[in-house]
């Protein structure tokens, strides 16, 4: 049997990447474990959240489909940061374990060129160091032009509890106990991971009364562009926050070495940037307390697996059951608490992505690609994004054109990836605004103004939703003209009404235009002087133009002056050993991730300007550049 693309693995990445990949043309194949657990959400029922919210926005926009379909399983939705810059706006959802699996299958079954087989690969088929295909475990051969692997946490997964562990997958699933061997085999460097989670509690059991409630947007909101809202905006599921406090500190304070990690059993390297709560504890002993929240998994209670459960966030841990029981009964208003599900710790096989090429293809594998966990990456989104653009610049490959790179100014998705490729990690990556230099650019309101005319180009976005973007593109414009030629005058009504919201009055006739660039001027209080006949995303990119303009035109220089680097393109089969007055650690870092462009070079960890300068001076003399 022979496919154009094979996709190993059916979490985030192995949807985005099997969709993309179909839908461009290719005949494509998903191989996955367990079909049930397709688009599983293994760990916190929730999508988005600072920086990940954009990326799921970034995913719309070109064409991809996490968005869509988590706004089919919303429980509660808001927009986070609001009180803060545009820059950190982004939209978090909790989301409906039950329903965001099925629609995704529903979705990936009804999608043209694409097949789904329920199996595990063990080996892949290499010749001449070009993928042809993979083998089953039964030692059926699939041949394939392109595979993609977004294994997630099965390479080798290994589940610890205290000092016990045993093989398997999130869910007790079988592991993938031979492919990482396969890639180590080929040359890759395999790194040893960790990540977590925590306990899953009988919600009847808690005590509401002793905790905070959280509530969702009173407006409606949505991740995808297409603005379609799927829930009942007055009606969403609460959440709930509670603390730890002493009582928990001194629980794990006291049976640290009863822990995996403390207790010397791990391996690997878990997530900096979401630790277990015993790491917490330990790190930062100045800290009282550490807010948990109370996650509800479904609104379809009849559901055998997450109908009754509340998700703790911020709880995970790899402690015994006995000390879980200790410590989730010290929280306020869980001092009941019924555990369904304890938290345990997976440990991974991971790939150094210093070994990719910005497009996500392997550099020792022509037409191998990796999305995911599989690079390094902590969270569902992360894993999406790659997946996306894994699945784009197979199809690609396929048909012969270049592949997609998104640069740092362009998207949260192309900082994940020349971050991943460059840097590489030490520990789990997960996506933080921090990350991105340009994140005034990369905001959560223009991410289809960045990025949909790729995924027209490459066929993901259709003519009519295209033309829709265009007409947006318009109103945009004339809402900024129709600003610009409103002129107020400076008259008794007027000036009484600026002063009500707490404005200066105006001395001379003035344009709304430079009225809404005060910082306590809104689009309602230029709607009282007129009626402005544009939707609310409208409004909101025109508000956000108009009062950081300054601010957005400053980032725009600072990214013009980092494309000229990146449009210094370095030579593929240039050799640093050549180049003379280059330090010794410039040298090994250079020749370890092979850098595109003298952009993606200055970035390298070890690469320092002096490095870059010698550079610089080779390739004009060399390459006559």
């Amino acid at each position: 049997m022979k496919y154009d693309c094979i996709v190993v693995g059916g979490g985030h990445a192995g949807c985005e990447a099997a969709l993309a990949c179909a839908r461009m043309g290719e005949k494509t194949l998903l191989v996955t474990g367990n079909i049930n657990n397709i688009a599983d959400m293994p760990c916190n029922p929730s999508i988005g959240g600072p920086a990940k919210g954009v990326i799921v926005r970034e995913i719309d926009a070109l064409g991809g489909e996490m968005g869509r379909n988590a706004d089919k399983a919303v429980l509660q939705i808001k927009m986070l940061n609001t009180k803060k810059g545009p820059a950190v706006w982004a939209l978090r959802a909790q989301e409906d374990k039950v329903i965001y699996p099925k629609e995704m299958l529903k979705t990936l079954k009804s999608t043209k060129n694409l097949d789904i087989k329920e199996s595990l690969v063990e080996h892949l088929i290499v010749e001449n160091k070009k993928i042809k295909g993979v083998i089953l475990e039964d030692g059926y051969k699939i041949d394939a032009d392109a595979v993609i692997l977004t294994t997630g946490t099965y390479l080798k997964g290994m589940i610890l509890v205290g000092s016990e562990k045993h093989s398997g997958g999130p869910h007790g699933e079988r592991p993938s106990k031979f492919l990482s061997d396969d890639l180590k085999d080929l040359g890759f460097t395999i790194l040893r991971l960790k990540t977590g989670t925590p306990q899953r509690i009988d919600k009847t059991t808690i005590d509401y009364d002793k905790t905070e409630l959280e509530l969702g947007s009173p407006t409606p909101l949505t991740f995808s562009f297409d603005n379609e809202v799927h829930y009942d905006v007055n009606n969403q599921i609460d959440c709930h926050l509670t603390y730890t406090n002493e009582k928990t500190h001194e629980i794990i304070r006291n049976n640290l070495k009863k822990s995996s990690m403390y207790g010397g059993y791990v391996e690997g390297v878990g997530p900096r940037y979401c630790p277990s709560i015993e790491d917490k504890v330990v790190r930062f002993k100045d800290k009282s307390r550490h807010q948990l929240f109370l996650e509800p998994e479904s609104a379809i209670e009849s559901d055998p697996t997450y109908g009754n459960t509340i998700y703790l966030q911020g709880f995970s841990t790899s402690m015994p059951y006995d000390i879980q029981e200790e410590m989730v009964h010290s929280l306020k208003g869980l001092e009941h608490a019924k555990i369904l599900k304890y938290a345990y710790a997976i440990e991974y096989d991971a790939i150094d992505a210093r070994q990719l090429k910005q497009s996500l293809e392997t550099k020792l594998v022509e037409g191998l690609f990796t999305a995911g966990q599989i690079n390094g990456t902590s969270g569902y989104e992360e894993a999406a994004g790659q997946g996306l653009i894994a699945g784009i610049n197979a199809a690609l490959k396929l048909k012969g054109k270049e592949p997609l790179i998104l640069k740092r100014n362009e998207a949260y998705i192309g900082v994940l990836i020349d971050d991943l490729v460059t840097k590489g990690i030490k520990d789990p990556y997960r996506m933080l605004t921090s990350r991105a230099e340009y994140r005034l650019l990369l905001r959560s309101d223009n991410a289809d103004i960045r990025l949909r005319k790729y995924g027209h180009e490459i066929g993901l976005i259709s003519d009519e939703k295209y033309k829709k973007f265009e007409n947006k593109l318009k109103d945009i414009e004339s809402l900024k003209e129709l600003l610009q030629n409103s002129i107020i005058k400076p008259i008794k009504e007027n000036n009484e009404y600026l002063k009500s919201i707490n404005s200066s009055e105006i001395k001379d006739p003035t344009s709304l235009y430079d009225l809404l660039k005060r910082p306590e001027i809104t689009m309602e209080s230029i709607e009282h002087f007129i009626d402005i006949p544009y939707s609310d995303e409208v409004k909101i990119e025109v508000m956000i133009n108009v009062k950081y303009a300054g601010y957005i035109k400053k980032a725009e220089k600072d990214a013009e002056k980092m494309l000229k680097m990146e449009n210094k393109k370095i030579p593929e089969d240039i050799n640093y050993e050549e180049i003379t007055n280059l330090a010794s650690e410039a040298r090994e870092k250079l020749e370890k991730v092979r850098p595109t462009s003298l952009g993606q070079a200055s970035r390298i960890s070890g690469v320092n300007p002096a490095d870059i300068s010698v550079l610089m001076v080779y390739l004009k003399r060399k390459y006559n550049d």
